[in-house]
């Protein structure tokens, strides 16, 4: 199996007219073939991702914009809430090589992927809950990954075709902020197998929905097909009187305003908990440990509706 890490540094990338030819390219084993031009025709992995993604049902793209929008703490609890079924199988792909954090969030930090001849064996946060990060992959939790377009492709396409999922019902990207190598990396690897759809994660202020129109954007031109819109710490919801305040005004409409004038759907509003933080901190479910908080009844709401949007997909992907 390939291994991303001995890409050259500073490597154009296979699809770059100067692949071969660059100074960094020197010594690289794959120079000949990638001067050559053959290398940017089709991707002969492509069928490997293609037979691997077969046996997943729904591939869901979460995404956003702009940082810090707590999008992996909405892509863990969004696993969290369709694997409270459990007849239903769920896998969690941390794409962010320069910040995993799904790891620590659904409790499973210090875990080590094994290999076998299947290929590589997720980690399973519980039985119906299987994990994937580069964050297994590094002996120490403080290392940085610093690392170009091409290495990151290339383990995000390990990933896909390498990873022995088994058969899912759901898998759940999580990606970084942005619209950049890991997102056209990720679209590209999935176009044939299928995206279901993109979960797309702001929070309320005009700072914020910049960048999220753009991800909107983003996904309409390379035709990635938008499930809805969240908006997260909508509010702050006080544990004790239940009160809601404002921490983030949307000074201009929010998110559902946004989403009315992108034209795209408003899957609703998750108001900020400080217990929140504290079960993704201890590596909890946040739905199972508070149900009846407002925030855990918004999420079961806004599952409700992507799990109808998965069905009427695979309705009409069928009579298709």
């Amino acid at each position: 199996m390939a291994d991303p890490s001995q890409v050259p540094e500073h490597c154009p990338g296979t699809q770059s007219e100067s692949a071969g030819k660059t100074s960094a390219c020197q010594g690289c084993p794959n120079q000949t073939i990638c001067s050559s031009g053959k290398a940017r025709g089709p991707d002969p992995d492509i069928d490997d991702v293609n037979a691997r993604m077969a046996s997943i049902r729904h591939k869901i793209l979460v995404l956003s914009g702009k940082g810090g929008v707590g999008k992996s703490t909405v892509s863990a609890h969004l696993t969290h809430g369709l694997a409270s079924d459990p007849n239903c199988q769920v896998g969690l792909l941390d794409i962010d090589i320069c910040g995993p954090s799904i790891p620590k969030i659904m409790g499973v930090g210090g875990e080590q992927i094994h290999q076998s001849a299947s290929g590589w064996s997720p980690v399973y946060a519980q039985d119906n809950i299987a994990v994937m990060s580069i964050a297994f992959l590094l002996p120490n939790p403080d290392d940085a990954v610093i690392w170009r377009g091409p290495k990151k492709n290339g383990l995000i396409k390990q990933f896909l075709k390498d990873v022995d999922w088994g058969t899912l019902d759901y898998l759940v990207v999580d990606t970084p902020p942005g619209t950049s190598d890991e997102h056209l990396s990720v679209v590209q690897y999935l176009q044939t197998a299928g995206i279901t759809g993109a979960v797309v994660v702001t929070t309320p202020q005009e700072v914020s929905l910049l960048d999220v129109r753009k991800e909107i954007t983003f996904c309409k031109k390379v035709g990635v097909p938008i499930i809805g819109v969240i908006e997260n710490m909508s509010g702050f919801v006080c544990p004790s009187c239940k009160t809601e305040s404002k921490i983030f005004p949307p000074t201009t409409g929010g998110a559902a305003a946004m989403a009315h004038e992108m034209g795209v759907p408003f899957l609703g509003a998750l108001p900020l908990d400080p217990r929140i933080g504290k079960c993704c901190d201890e590596g909890k479910s946040f739905l199972e440990e508070i149900p009846d908080s407002p925030a855990a009844i918004a999420y079961r709401v806004i599952l409700q509706k992507i799990t109808a949007y998965c069905g009427h997909a695979a309705s009409h992907a069928h009579s298709a």
